[in-house]
């Protein structure tokens, strides 16, 4: 038996709260609206879960989330494990959990992360936290943020391959697109390129809307050993690569590890970038999105802006990419962030997406995450198999 027929998992639920404001609303309190929607989805029970995987919550940084969140929540799994790894914590649950299954250490693993970014702490608290992205000794003493990180990134590449920064506010205007059809996104007021230029500089050639907004959220998903569920999709292929931790130390600025994360990812699934069907990539800053389109080999390098521009990202385009809106419009709120890119990967291909449902039926969809400043990098492929 080959090591792609040994690991199988299937993604049987899907929960997923709004993004914005939810005042009163804890970091437990969503956690647990989301879980209940994933097992509601995959028409479980509490008593059905043995495994529980959960990220990191900034507004709760408890040593022991997993079990904290196993006791409020009210389950007793036999596998509890708690991770962060940034902006790729995300996938890097969902990629454990289908382990954990394919493994036979659980059957039906809960995968869970929530928080009250927005409303749970200051302005000053959460540039405190995204502070201490950079190197201790040589980067924090300096007072940079990871919005500057970003900025630093974007320059270099930008003078690599050409992109403009009109090109970063093509990805921008095309992620607000998608969200405004979505109700439980964060910012739907429909943008154009020029405001994106005319906003506010945040670490340039970064502007405010080339920026992610801060959220609260939740998001939750049922990994399960069969499909127990109508709408299961297999997750047919996962990855990891992690280059660096601290931008200083980035042997190449123009080049990271989604290109050989993600080719391990499709050559497991046995797929190639033609069959994919539906895109859901990280999107943090446009720059991310651009660079992660890009390496990935989804747009020719400097071409991820225009493409986007000509409509080959669009809904109703040559690959649907991050039709929820993705983390510049849904919102993010950490780890959940996203993991609202699966929700939406999901509904779309189980055709249960409502009004944004796009016309094509993909039966496999390509997901990337980021962590860090480039840092490390989780793909995953989901497969429609019925």
């Amino acid at each position: 038996m080959t090591a792609r027929e040994n690991a199988v998992s299937w993604v049987t639920g899907i929960g997923l709260t709004p993004f914005g404001r939810h005042e009163g609303k804890s970091s437990l309190d969503l956690m647990t609206m989301a879980a209940t929607a994933a097992l509601d989805d995959a028409g479980l029970a509490r008593r059905d879960v043995d495994g529980l995987v959960c990220g990191y919550a900034t507004t709760m940084p408890h040593i022991m989330l997993s079990t904290l969140f196993a006791e409020h929540f009210g389950v007793q799994p036999r596998y509890a494990h708690a991770a962060q790894v940034g902006g790729a914590t995300g996938f890097a649950l969902i990629m454990l959990a289908h382990l954990i299954v394919a493994g036979g250490a659980a059957d039906h693993v809960l995968v869970v992360a929530g928080e009250n970014r927005l409303t749970g702490q200051t302005r000053d608290m959460t540039m405190q936290t995204l502070a201490q992205a950079g190197h201790a000794r040589y980067e924090v003493p300096l007072g940079p943020t990871v919005p500057a990180y970003y900025g630093l990134v974007a320059s270099r590449y930008m003078h690599e391959f050409g992109n403009s920064e009109r090109d970063l506010a093509e990805l921008a205007v095309l992620m607000r697109r998608h969200a405004s059809s979505h109700s439980g996104a964060q910012l739907r007021e429909p943008i154009t390129v020029e405001q994106v230029l005319a906003s506010t500089p945040i670490a340039p050639p970064l502007k405010l809307m080339d920026c992610c907004p801060i959220s609260d959220g939740a998001a939750a998903f049922l990994i399960s050993r069969e499909p127990v569920s109508p709408h299961a999709l297999r997750i047919a292929g996962s990855s990891q690569a992690h280059t660096h931790q601290h931008v200083t130390a980035a042997q190449d600025l123009a080049h990271y590890g989604a290109k050989a994360s993600m080719t391990r990812a499709m050559a497991q699934a046995g797929i190639g970038l033609g069959d994919v069907g539906y895109a859901a990539i990280y999107d943090s800053f446009t720059i991310t999105l651009a660079i992660l389109l890009e390496e990935i080999g989804l747009s020719a390098r400097g071409q991820s802006g225009r493409d986007a521009a000509s409509g080959r990202y669009a809904a109703d385009g040559e690959l649907p990419l991050n039709t929820h809106g993705g983390l510049l419009s849904y919102g993010h709120c950490g780890v959940a962030g996203a993991l609202a890119h699966l929700a939406e990967a999901h509904l779309q291909m189980t055709r249960r997406a409502g009004v944004r449902q796009i016309a094509r039926e993909p039966a496999v969809a390509m997901l990337h995450g980021d962590g860090g400043i480039m840092s490390s990098h989780i793909s995953l492929i989901l497969e429609r198999t019925r």
